[in-house]
């Protein structure tokens, strides 16, 4: 039973809210989170390259990474259970939102998934216990490209629903937004 995908913009261009279907019964729910043929259907081309699965605890910060072209990678995040609120920071200098962030809640139970293309930083928090993260990527996890931006620049003044408290060392002493390496236009 094919299920409609919606595809919606936000207030950053080409970053995308991605709605999926959802059928509930007393078995409980299912939901086509993935589908090239519909969501090309809906205008979303991407191919993906590697999928990726992170369980955090509530108030666990993931971010904000991105890796530099030419292994930029793009992002299509799901919560798979429990919530997350996941974010995206415009790298692209020549962006009329450079430097700008959206937010949005995702929760396993929303059928919600957030699409971060290349050229933006991704993280997240926790907002409960076990929260699942699946991504899917389009291009492969390259060490040598990976980059990250403070969680907390005051530049950015990202507004984070929960105050953070599991934060790895990287990603406290990831440099502020004006010193990261970026090279997205």
């Amino acid at each position: 039973m094919p299920m409609e995908v919606r595809i919606e913009p936000t207030e950053i261009e080409s970053v995308l809210e991605v709605h999926t279907g959802r059928v509930e019964d007393e078995r409980g729910s299912f939901s086509e989170s993935y589908s090239a043929e519909m969501w090309s259907r809906a205008g979303f081309k991407e191919i993906f390259l590697q999928d990726n699965l992170s369980r955090s605890s509530r108030g666990t910060l993931r971010g904000m990474h991105y890796q530099i072209n030419p292994a930029g990678m793009g992002k299509l995040v799901r919560c798979v259970s429990g919530a997350i609120f996941d974010v995206a920071v415009d790298l692209r200098q020549n962006s009329q939102t450079f430097g700008q962030w959206v937010g949005r809640e995702l929760a396993g139970t929303s059928g919600l998934s957030l699409w971060v293309p290349v050229g933006f930083a991704h993280g997240f928090v926790a907002l409960e216990e076990n929260s699942l993260v699946h991504y899917k990527c389009t291009a492969i996890h390259t060490p040598a490209a990976e980059r990250a931006i403070h969680y907390r620049d005051p530049r950015l003044g990202i507004e984070w629903p929960i105050e953070p408290t599991i934060v790895s060392a990287k990603d406290e002493e990831a440099p502020l937004f004006d010193q990261a390496e970026m090279n997205f236009n």
